[in-house]
């Protein structure tokens, strides 16, 4: 069992593009400028951006739903059921209110912890079997602030946070090649005890 596929989670559009809920985006973007040569297309079938390439040797699909956080499941489950991926060989990369900025943790199944994008593949690939990478972007109330939760998200990281995402991509960009090779305890490892 080796990673076949990795989502990134986010919302399609400018107004988008820079809000902490994009986080996935940002990591499959950097994956596609270095293993693809920034070559995610727009794959109608899919409805997402898509890109075939090769990670450690291995073959594996980048994608990225175009459907909007909520409906990130029509994207994953089209492209899993057409390639025959099954749901333990499917990476999620999504932003994580519960890690603070610049942490970054993988773990296989679990509930979706209130996010929407993580609901609704669950519902699509009817399992939580699969594999995430939880980027931090901290909670409104871990920074004592009074913003709602959707509102949070939905804005970009403030000035002192984004280095310390940008920096928690870059380590995790370090582990996909792990991933993709299978070897998921190695990848553990190194990602959860990196300073």
């Amino acid at each position: 069992m080796a990673i076949r596929l990795i989502v990134g989670l986010g919302n399609p559009g400018p107004e988008y593009e820079q809000t902490r809920h994009n986080a996935g985006f940002w990591l499959v973007d950097n994956l596609a400028e270095s293993h693809a040569r920034g070559a995610l297309k727009r794959e109608s079938r899919f409805n997402a951006l898509a890109a075939k390439t090769l990670i450690a040797g291995q073959e594996v699909w980048l994608l990225e739903p175009q459907t909007y956080m909520n409906r990130s499941g029509q994207s994953v489950g089209a492209l899993a059921r057409f390639y025959k991926i099954a749901a333990d060989e499917i990476l999620v990369v999504h932003d994580e209110l519960d890690l603070a900025p610049g942490v970054a943790k993988i773990k296989k199944g679990g509930s979706s912890g209130g996010h929407n994008g993580l609901k609704d593949i669950t519902a699509a690939l009817g399992t939580q079997d699969y594999w995430r990478l939880r980027i931090g972007i901290g909670h409104p109330r871990m920074l004592s602030l009074q913003q709602a939760v959707v509102d949070f998200v939905l804005h970009r990281p403030r000035k002192d946070e984004q280095p310390l995402i940008n920096e928690a991509i870059s380590k995790s960009l370090d582990v996909i090649p792990l991933l993709c090779e299978g070897k998921f305890e190695a990848a553990m490892m190194q990602l959860h005890t990196m300073k």
